[in-house]
């Protein structure tokens, strides 16, 4: 019994496309955000598995208590097969204007909430002796600082990139897999507030921002919640069985490494 993934941030976007694609492939899917009438919406959109109906939550990423007790209660009732680490924000400044408020704001859902829902996964599949998988979304920009406006954002995504090696590493010998996504361009709610805030940045207007990013990426498109969702699904199947502690490029060569 472990046909169960849980998803933060899985209200929108990146979020919702994964739950959507884990439902596909026969998940039982429990959609957290912490707006629960959100992570509602999105349960109530996926298609019926055989494995039961899905759920949703709210969570708080940051709320350690929390996550311990939606993972004890899901590896408990479902059977915890897979936790996604996806709920994540970004602001857009000029690093000097960058205050100490939003740095700790963008590092404690990021990279903390990573950590502390990571934790409770583990905890949960440890105890549970089934083993299991955890992906992390982190981002292109994890593995490179040539970032505009989003040195709080850079940051605490290569935290989640090397977090997930650690995670790999420690939990490898208890069956459980750990890798992380990273997005590059993605055309999501989010990536809209981007592209308005880093076209005030530079002057210039979002279509001019959103140029340069197809300029940048070789496949010449941008990105889509879909494309990350269906390298989530492929780092949860078997096909994967074999694969840890990696940070897979989800860019259009934007970046390569």
């Amino acid at each position: 019994m472990t046909n169960a993934a849980v998803i933060t941030g899985g209200g929108s976007g990146i979020g919702r496309a994964i739950a959507t694609r884990l439902a596909e492939r026969g998940w039982q899917v429990v959609v957290t955000d912490i707006d629960l009438s959100a992570a509602e919406a999105t349960a109530a959109s996926l298609p019926a598995v055989q494995a039961g109906p899905h759920e949703a939550a709210r969570l708080n990423v940051t709320d350690a208590a929390g996550a311990a007790g939606l993972a004890e209660d899901v590896s408990a009732r479902l059977g915890l097969g897979a936790w996604v680490n996806n709920a994540g924000i970004s602001f857009m400044q000029a690093f000097v204007d960058v205050s100490e408020e939003d740095y700790d704001r963008t590092l404690d859902i990021n990279l903390k909430g990573v950590f502390i829902c990571g934790q409770a996964a583990a905890r949960a599949m440890i105890a549970a002796g089934r083993g299991g998988q955890i992906v992390n979304t982190a981002s292109m920009a994890g593995k490179q600082g040539r970032v505009p406006f989003l040195a709080d954002y850079v940051a605490s995504k290569f935290g989640v990139v090397g977090l997930t090696q650690a995670m790999a590493y420690e939990l490898g010998p208890s069956g459980i897999r750990v890798n992380s996504v990273c997005p590059g361009f993605v055309k999501t709610p989010m990536q809209d507030r981007e592209l308005e805030w880093e076209a005030s940045l530079r002057g210039v207007r979002p279509q001019d921002v959103q140029q340069l990013m197809l300029d940048e990426t070789p496949l010449g498109r941008l990105q889509t919640a879909e494309d990350i969702a269906k390298v989530v699904g492929f780092l949860l199947s078997d096909d994967a069985d074999a694969v840890t502690g990696e940070a897979l490029a989800v860019n259009g060569g934007a970046y390569m490494d």
